[in-house]
């Protein structure tokens, strides 16, 4: 097998030479001044693994997922254990700088075959130009042996177009959960109306989300660095930590794919539970589809679908809600196939459905719906929604009778005592919530 490699940078004399000597597998095609144009180089189908020998302080995330997405592996030589172990963080393999020749061929070999082996290349075709399949997003990097496991678990909440109650179902599920004792942290990964920051009555002056993917880009995001970028939230039976959203729409090229899942990777680190607000669309940019390495809007929508362990998919139960979100399970399932999610009727009401509005959903829903079953139905209940809204709280603080809050906690917390002892649940299991 032929590994064709470029580098890039001024490293000893004989690296390129010693290589060539091996006469092995791995052969050196063009040596580069700097990192744009090894990208370049890489792109351009020339090389199968990259070999940076000087600058790979240069190197973040971003830069190594769109050199993966072209199935090109990355190897930097540095003698500092703290910038190896960053580069780890990102998904580069590394070596010392005076690492003999024939060490690195092997180091090369192997990287090449973990990326060729262990990640599926991503593929885009114009048929599936308006989809999220265009994507085809990568899983995250392993994390660093070193560091803790991520035992967490990722329920996200979607819902088509046409605000549906998303952010408002995201954050109470958040609440209910760590009013049951659970660690939990809420995240607003809504690139085009984040809103939890408003909901939960934050300053919205700076976007936790857009710091965490920058620190996470960087390889710097740890733990320790996320609980301070994570705002506490307080409540009056339990607290949990935020990551708002962007503060701006047009922002939405810093919610980079590769950064969020390692955001979401350390967020399961320190929590059982990650909630993530996620966007409404599922389509590719059709504009962007002929180039697969360009940033694309509803890649984070698409990734935290992707990495879920439970997806709630929310719909608002009216005759205009309830077609969309029959359409919005159909580009589901096309463009994440293994979400499987959860169907939730949200501000259930007989003034828009009729008298027994749960029965006539059900009916409607058999006759006309796709396959996925209805699961919940979210009463409506305006005078506890304005409340928590008016006061930036959630309904257990501002209403804990209210019958929309028991709904969501019966959602979220009721199959609790239904859950193995695998669960991140079951440490609580057969618990009530309190009042």
């Amino acid at each position: 097998m032929n590994i064709p490699v470029v580098t890039v940078g001024q490293s000893r004399e004989d690296l390129v030479g010693g290589l060539e000597r091996l006469h092995g597998p791995v052969t050196v095609v063009r040596r580069c001044s700097e990192l744009p144009e090894l990208l370049a180089a890489c792109q351009s189908g020339l090389a199968r693994a990259a070999v940076v020998a000087e600058g790979s302080e240069g190197l973040t995330a971003s830069l190594v997922d769109r050199l993966g997405a072209v199935g090109v592996a990355v190897i930097a030589l540095t003698d500092s254990a703290d910038e190896a172990a960053r580069l780890r963080g990102i998904g580069v393999a590394s070596a010392l700088t005076g690492v003999e020749s024939a060490v690195l061929s092997d180091r090369v070999e192997e990287a090449v075959a973990q990326v060729t082996g262990g990640r599926p290349r991503v593929t885009h075709s114009s048929s599936a130009a308006d989809t999220g399949a265009a994507l085809g997003p990568v899983p995250a990097e392993p994390l660093n042996s070193q560091e803790e496991p991520a035992l967490g678990r990722i329920i996200a909440v979607w819902g088509p177009a046409g605000a549906p109650g998303r952010t408002v179902v995201a954050a109470n599920i958040a609440g209910e959960l760590a009013a049951e004792g659970k660690s939990v942290i809420l995240v607003d990964a809504d690139s085009y109306g984040a809103s939890i920051a408003a909901v939960l009555g934050l300053m919205d002056e700076s976007a936790g989300l857009a710091q965490a993917c920058r620190l996470a880009d960087q390889g710097l995001l740890d733990a320790d660095a996320l609980r301070r970028v994570a705002t506490p939230i307080a409540t009056k039976l339990g607290s949990f930590r935020v990551l708002t959203g962007i503060t701006r729409a047009d922002r939405w090229t810093e919610l980079r794919a590769s950064a969020l899942a390692i955001v979401l990777e350390r967020a399961k680190q320190i929590a059982e539970v990650v909630v993530v607000d996620t966007g409404f669309c599922l389509e590719a940019d059709e504009e962007l589809s002929f180039d697969t390495m360009a940033p694309r809007r509803n890649a984070a929508t698409l990734r935290s679908l992707e990495l879920a362990d439970t997806v709630y998919a929310v719909g608002a139960a009216d005759p205009v809600g309830v077609p969309r979100l029959v359409r919005g399970l159909a580009e589901l399932e096309t463009a994440v196939p293994q979400a499987a999610p959860i169907v939730v009727m949200n501000r259930v009401r007989a003034s828009s459905v009729g008298r027994g509005p749960e029965r006539q959903l059900r009916d409607a829903w058999e006759r006309f719906g796709p396959a996925s079953e209805l699961k919940a139905f979210l009463p409506e209940d305006n005078a506890a929604a304005d409340a928590a809204l008016l006061g930036g709280s959630l309904l257990l603080e501002v209403a804990p009778d209210s019958p929309l809050r028991r709904a969501i906690a019966e959602l979220v917390c009721a199959p609790v005592q239904q859950k193995s002892k695998t669960s991140v649940f079951s440490s609580t299991a057969g618990r009530k919530l309190k009042d």
